[in-house]
């Protein structure tokens, strides 16, 4: 991947090409959210939310906000409280088609990780939709107890978690290749 890759804070002009790859992503299955809600989640936490830029265009984005442990968003309304949680909800991360498989989800995650760790947060949890569990789990992500309704969530959504642990010697560096288990069609989720 060329080195004009970065991932950055969202601003006020991102949110047409967000809004466009979240209706790509999720409206398949059923799951796309209105522009509103979008925008509510990522003002509830914008330091937690963020773009990736790739070649001078908006490839990507990744959405997280501070939720209590086993509860996550209303799809079908925005967000009206911003939580005080040691708990970082992983809600969006979607990946351009075109620009799938080549580790740039991967640059997303370990950004959010980072600033999970650097903020106190205790664990990042997330809702796996479309068959994307086995690929979270291979990222360290644990499926819980926790049920999600599946008319918000599609067919078989899965609640999952991992704690917020420092980096290790050894461990890879955010740009050096695809996620463990990550496949082109899991870059959403």
């Amino acid at each position: 991947m060329s080195p004009d890759v970065r991932v950055r804070s969202i601003v006020e002009g991102d949110w047409p090409g967000i809004v466009a790859l979240e209706g790509r992503a999720y409206a398949p299955l059923g799951l796309s959210e209105e522009p509103s809600a979008l925008r509510s989640r990522a003002r509830s936490s914008p330091a937690t939310c963020f773009v990736l830029e790739a070649g001078g265009r908006l490839a990507g984005y990744l959405l997280a906000l501070p939720y209590p442990e086993s509860a996550y968003p209303d799809l079908r309304r925005g967000e009206v409280t911003a939580f005080r949680s040691r708990n970082l909800h992983l809600h969006d991360l979607v990946i351009a088609e075109d620009l799938r498989g080549r580790g740039l989800g991967r640059r997303l995650l370990h950004r959010l990780a980072a600033t999970a760790r650097s903020s106190g947060y205790e664990e990042i949890s997330l809702v796996a939709v479309g068959g994307s569990d086995a690929f979270w789990s291979a990222n360290g992500f644990t499926a819980r107890a926790t049920r999600v309704p599946a008319q918000g969530y599609g067919v078989n959504p899965v609640y999952m978690s991992r704690a917020v642990r420092a980096d290790r010697p050894g461990d890879p560096h955010p740009t050096s290749g695809p996620l463990r288990g990550w496949s082109s069609q899991h870059e959403v989720g």
